[in-house]
């Protein structure tokens, strides 16, 4: 009991605490910028590698989102949790990213066919094991199973986002599924 005293106590603090650096950075503040930055930089950029398999890109689109933050913050409303906006900026920038370069990766290699040359890239937070048989997926598959099982979007979102029907979304979901079960069953 004590501890779910303690959790209930500080959770409330740090979202006060968070309010507090969101409406100092919507009027320029950078140190309370900065705070934002340093409280969801690891998760932004877990969610851009999980989703572009490529560590350099991932950096880069990571450093996106937070230009775009920056000069975006007065267009959080409060609507929705912060964390919530800020994951949905970063999805709308790498699905924005990929689409942009994909022509030109198209061109050097195919992204299906890429090999995986850093089996285990140093992630916070996450099983590196698991992360790295994620990015060894297909390109769509990969996507999909990070948005729907990781990030939590419905397949109606999905489809929306990747301009693919709905059962598409849901087969590429399978598609991941079954390829990471065989690929951790060996």
């Amino acid at each position: 009991m004590d501890k779910l005293k303690i959790i209930e106590e500080v959770e409330p603090a740090s979202l006060d605490l968070e309010s507090q650096w969101i409406a100092q950075a919507q009027q320029g503040d950078q140190k309370a910028f900065y705070a934002l930055y340093e409280k969801y930089y690891r998760r932004i950029y877990a969610l851009c590698w999980r989703m572009m398999a490529d560590k350099d890109s991932a950096e880069d689109a990571c450093q996106e989102v937070f230009v775009q933050l920056w000069q975006k913050i007065s267009n959080f409303a409060g609507e929705s949790k912060f964390s919530t906006w800020l994951h949905s900026v970063a999805t709308h920038i790498v699905l924005n990213h990929i689409r942009k370069n994909k022509s030109w990766l198209q061109r050097i290699f195919s992204i299906e066919e890429q090999v995986l040359e850093d089996t285990l890239v140093e992630m916070p937070d996450t099983g590196h094991y698991l992360d790295s048989k994620i990015q060894q997926l297909p390109e769509r598959a990969r996507l999909v199973f990070v948005l729907f099982a990781i990030e939590g979007y419905r397949h109606e979102e999905i489809a929306n986002m990747l301009d693919m029907a709905v059962g598409t979304s849901k087969a590429q979901y399978h598609r991941a599924r079954n390829l990471l079960q065989a690929s951790l069953s060996e």
